[in-house]
């Protein structure tokens, strides 16, 4: 069996193919002016043909399963070995980048291509999915796909409409797709050994320490609360600043309090009051009541419970001094995902080996490995990111960083699949 590292030229040479396949499935778009590929589209379909097409060229065999998600399988050195499963997804949200998703499912194409090239076996299959949808763009749910794979979709789903009324089970029809049949794409747990997927860092960290590659340590887990402060309105002109009760004023200082607070926290802690509404909202009157929205991420739950407590506490102390009223409501919530160890440091040392040291960080964006960690072990690796812009047209990847994110992976992808040979505990 051959072994070692993908070389500089071959890397090189993927990555521009990559880069190229990028710009083609761009094209797939149900508008000609930006991006826009949802789930149970016809250009779903489209975008999963052409992915088939390259899978096969890479010597996989390939399907597409029954919610949707286009599968291929490159045969271990026994034919029905367990696999190691790459991926990412290959929906869109609306006016999209075209790196966000597609560049883990190519990149994981290039590495079996290589290993197909070489006429390499490994001692586990692997398996490449393009999921769905990881999105939620048209149906308002998310990770349709990975959920379908993992077996854990809520029977509701099917019913739940989109925004012109059609459901799921309606859009899988019209598909050739039968929701009946959603069960059959779940995997069995003994099927797939581990979960490896490559995507771009939707964030900054990496291009401000000059790397093109980082291992993610967990996704972060997220709370999103109602806000409100009451106060009483007034006129602006005859009630003296000693005697209001000013709705808008708490708001401001505890959201400068919110912005302090999590700053001396833990660096990987985030938080964010992105919406503030002010009632009566009249220029000569004093806000009587303002309803805000308060964000709060980490990639740890108990670091993450500690902040919340915190803001939510000084909340109610700012109410309390200026004789106002406070209320909270937790709408979503979501733990944090840690990345297996073993996984981590397997894709360390892939790291190192191609750009001479790695860069451990969070992941504050969801993903498919989300649900993917809730059967198998789950890694990630992230490729730099201009500006970290991401969701949004200027998506923007170097061939360079790519053609190291290939090289990684794919050194990656064969230390794991030896190790599980022998009995590492890496996998």
């Amino acid at each position: 069996m051959q072994s070692g590292l993908m070389s500089a030229e071959v890397a090189q040479a993927a990555a521009a193919r990559i880069m190229a396949r990028c710009d083609a499935l761009a094209e797939i778009s149900e508008s000609p002016d930006g991006l826009t590929r949802v789930y149970l589209s016809p250009e779903q379909l489209r975008a999963n043909a052409r992915v088939a097409e390259w899978m096969q060229a890479a010597g996989m065999r390939t399907w597409q399963d029954a919610v949707g998600n286009i599968c291929g399988r490159y045969e271990g050195t026994e034919a029905g070995a367990p696999a190691l499963l790459l991926g990412s997804h290959l929906d869109t949200v609306r006016n999209a980048g075209r790196y966000d998703g597609m560049l883990g499912v190519l990149s994981a194409i290039e590495t079996v291509q290589w290993l197909h090239d070489r006429q390499q076996r490994l001692p586990l299959a692997i398996e490449i999915v393009g999921f769905g949808d990881e999105e939620g763009t048209r149906f308002g749910i998310t990770l349709l796909g990975s959920r379908g794979l993992t077996g854990t979709w809520p029977d509701s789903w099917i019913t739940h409409p989109d925004g012109n009324g059609i459901t799921v089970a309606e859009a899988m029809q019209d598909l050739g797709l039968d929701a009946a049949k959603i069960g059959d794409a779940a995997r069995a747990v003994s099927d797939i050994v581990a979960y490896l997927e490559l995507h771009i860092e939707q964030g900054p960290c990496l291009e401000q320490e000059a790397l093109a590659l980082g291992v993610v340590t967990a996704i972060n887990g997220a709370r999103r609360l109602n806000c409100g402060f009451v106060g009483e309105a007034g006129h602006a002109g005859t009630v003296p600043m000693t005697h209001r009760k000013d709705a808008l004023a708490a708001a401001a200082e505890w959201i400068l309090f919110v912005e302090r607070a999590t700053a001396e926290q833990d660096s990987q802690l985030v938080a964010t009051v992105g919406t503030l509404s002010c009632l009566p909202g009249a220029v000569n009157v004093i806000p009587g009541e303002v309803q805000l929205t308060l964000d709060v991420r980490g990639p740890q739950d108990d670091a993450l419970e500690r902040l919340l407590s915190q803001l939510l506490a000084q909340a109610e102390a700012i109410a309390l001094r200026r004789g106002l009223r406070f209320h909270a409501n937790e709408y979503y919530r979501i733990a944090a995902t840690a990345c297996d160890i073993g996984l981590q440091q397997a894709l360390h040392r892939a790291v190192e080996g191609v750009q001479g040291r790695s860069l451990a960080l969070p992941s504050g964006a969801g993903h498919d490995a989300i649900a993917m960690a809730a059967r198998w072990p789950m890694g990630m690796l992230f490729v730099r990111n201009h500006r970290g812009i991401s969701h949004h047209p200027a998506e923007s990847v170097q061939e360079g960083d790519v053609a190291l994110g290939v090289q990684a992976f794919s050194q990656a992808v064969c230390h794991l699949a030896q190790g599980a040979a022998y009995g590492s505990d890496a996998v």
